[in-house]
């Protein structure tokens, strides 16, 4: 038993086996390129996908400029009017000179900042044939076909454009612009981006014409025409158009029925009880938000099914600058975003989540970007580890600690383990113990190996830098695993079972916080099972923490990673109904599944600026029996009931929109 040094990068050239040659990295990225990229579809080819965040004082066209031709790619819209003066985040296509470029002595190295990978599959992994980029800044002029007023935007899945609920009273649709992230459908592609394609609202009002008899649209065809194959389908001898029950639901167009649909929710909702106070989000019939203009972005579905986070930050960044650049100057926008992973700083300091935080500033109030605070406060996937050298340490205080960490077989995904330390903790060892074998010897702050169990690739990796690009407070050790199960020929397989991670300090005092990534999908899938941390101590009945608790298992913590930004706002899920006093839970109109305000584990040793608590609150259920709400299936007139924080945020969606523009 014993670790290996991690490889050279095939794709960056760079020797990760050097003392310091981690640092200041994506810890994904060097994962990645240690295990060959074998966690993904395909091995880069000329580019690598990914978000930069530039130094003070740069902006995107004067990056652009300065990067040659075969480092770096970045997308027309980022130097168009879409891009406010000042933007200092931008998604790039990076080739192999970048890395060169970025390195002391490299052109690029007092302009970039940090790098964070984003997900080389699908779209992103194409070499664009043509790179779309502008070496010159753009007017801002408002050109034909700009939205002005107020506009929602979405980011989400498959979203059932010919729904009767997202068309205007003449029967037209209310979506402007649709831009699907993947290659397949009908669509141009938008110049400004690069990839993926673009429907406007006649686009799509061409499909339902060619698809209505007798005053009736037959909306199976309209989304077969369009090339939407989750929302239509054709039976095998080409003759029926249908949809299968597996689709008579989609998370895009339930969200967006809650946030622009022509019924607010009380209107949905059978049984209120008397006297039910309605909030202000309820808005009447009628209201801004059931008449305004829509422009949705569809996630290529490989972002959705990777919610290990590598695809996120340029799949949504990239939204947002679409949504943007098809907007006027003076427009109020309102964007939804219902996605999210678990793990990350938690802190507002991923790249993402300051690129957020930093459009909404430049917009000066005529932009407001709405998540869901996450579902997982149940999961188990969240650890809070106060550490001490003192030789008499005070609970919860303790000198060393080890987490169960268990592996479920069968998954055929990746598994990470995120252990963030905050700015100083130099003096955190870490010890894993894989199951059913000896303990691997303990690294140190800046180490970083893997270890191959006699597999010609790893099945697992400790890396441990000084710094990383995904965070900017502190760092983060990442314990990434193979899959435990694999129909590939030569894959490299991680045991599944109980790993143990062990930490202790030598000296001073160091709170860690540990995440385990999320492996799940929006609609669920087979052969990605949610891994978890076990402890005999952990209360599972118990709905909520208890300061007295002894476990390091914490639901308080468990928030979305792209959450957390202080621009932003998150939103956690409440019930209609509920009882009115419960024992040992503070609380109980909150949702079983979502974080909470006030925090019920706030006095808790904590890392600075950790974000525990969601900015404001809507209903996920009706009451703790009849979980969930009710919005639009993917047909005219069929209802589906989701629950979760994703229904929630809508709502305040629908809110600040209808509030927007007002002084």
């Amino acid at each position: 038993m014993g670790w290996s040094r991690l490889p050279k990068g095939s794709f960056t050239g760079i020797d990760w086996s050097r003392p310091g040659a981690t640092d200041g990295f994506d810890p994904y990225l060097v994962w990645a390129e240690a295990d060959h990229f074998s966690g993904y579809e395909e091995v880069p080819g000329k580019w690598l996908p990914g978000v930069v965040e530039l130094r003070e004082g740069w902006s995107i066209a004067a990056f652009v400029a300065l990067a040659s031709p075969q480092s770096v790619c970045v997308r027309k819209v980022y130097t168009a009017h879409a891009a406010p003066a000042g933007l200092r985040f931008c998604s790039v296509l990076a080739g192999r000179a970048f890395f060169r470029e970025i390195q002391p002595g490299g052109r690029l190295h007092e302009v970039v900042k940090r790098f964070e990978m984003g997900l080389p599959a699908g779209e992103q992994s194409r070499d664009p044939p043509q790179p779309q980029q502008s070496r010159a800044r753009e007017g801002r002029a408002a050109g034909p076909g700009l939205l002005s007023g107020k506009v929602i935007g979405l980011i989400d899945d498959s979203l059932a454009l010919a729904h009767a609920d997202f068309l205007d009273a003449a029967g037209k649709p209310r979506t402007a612009f649709f831009w699907r992230q993947d290659s397949e459908g009908a669509g141009r592609v938008p110049a400004s981006m690069g990839y993926g394609h673009e429907l406007t609202a006649a686009d799509i009002a061409r499909a339902m014409a060619a698809n209505t008899s007798h005053g009736v649209c037959d909306e199976s065809g309209v989304y077969i025409d369009l090339g939407l194959s989750t929302l239509g389908k054709v039976s095998p001898d080409g003759r029926v158009r249908f949809h299968a029950l597996d689709t008579a639901q989609s998370h895009g167009t339930f969200v967006l029925d809650l946030a622009a649909g022509p019924m607010p929710l009380p209107s949905r909702v059978a049984n209120l009880p008397p006297g039910f106070d309605a909030p202000a989000s309820w808005d009447e019939p009628g209201d801004a938000a059931s008449k305004c203009p829509v422009i949705a972005v569809q996630l290529d579905y490989d972002t959705v099914q990777d919610t290990s986070g590598g695809s996120m930050n340029v799949g949504v960044l990239d939204g947002l600058l679409y949504i943007l650049s098809r907007c006027d100057t003076e427009a109020q926008i309102t964007v939804n975003i219902s996605f999210g992973t678990l793990a990350g700083p938690h802190d507002g300091s991923s790249v993402l989540e300051a690129a957020m935080d930093q459009l909404v500033a430049l917009y000066d109030g005529r932009l407001r970007l709405v998540l869901a605070a996450g579902n997982g406060y149940q999961s188990r996937t969240h650890a809070n580890i106060p550490l001490t050298a003192a030789s008499k340490p005070r609970a919860p205080w303790r000198r060393k600690a080890a987490l169960d960490w268990q592996v479920q077989p069968d998954d055929r995904t990746q598994s990470f383990l995120e252990l963030w330390l905050p700015a100083g903790a130099h003096e955190v060892e870490i010890e894993v113990t894989p199951p059913g074998r000896s303990p691997l010897p303990a690294l140190r702050w800046g180490e970083s190996r893997m270890w191959t169990d006699g597999q010609a690739l790893p099945c697992c990796a400790l890396i441990y830098p000084r710094s990383v690009a995904t965070g900017e407070n502190g760092t983060c050790a990442l314990l990434a695993l193979s899959r435990t199960f694999s129909f590939e020929p030569g894959a490299a397989t991680a045991p599944s079972g109980r790993w143990r991670v062990k930490l202790k300090t030598r000296g001073g005092d160091a709170v860690v916080d540990a995440y385990i990534e999320r492996d799940d999908i929006v609609d669920g899938a087979s052969g990605r099972p949610q891994s978890c941390f076990e402890d005999a101590d952990y209360a599972i009945g118990a709905p909520v923490d208890s300061p007295a608790d002894p476990t390091l298992i914490r639901r308080s913590g468990s928030f979305n990673s792209i959450g957390t930004g202080s621009r932003t706002t998150s939103v956690g899920a409440t019930r209609m109904t509920h009882t009115s006093a419960v024992p040992g839970i503070p609380d109980p109109r909150w949702a079983l599944y979502s974080p909470r305000k006030p925090d019920p584990d706030r006095s808790r040793p904590e890392r600075p600026g950790v974000v525990k608590v969601p900015r404001d609150e809507a209903y996920g259920d009706e009451n703790p029996v009849l979980q969930g709400v009710t919005g639009a299936g993917t047909r005219s007139g069929a209802m589906v009931r989701l629950r979760g924080t994703s229904a929630a945020s809508p709502q305040v969606t629908r809110q600040l929109l209808n509030a927007s523009g007002k002084r």
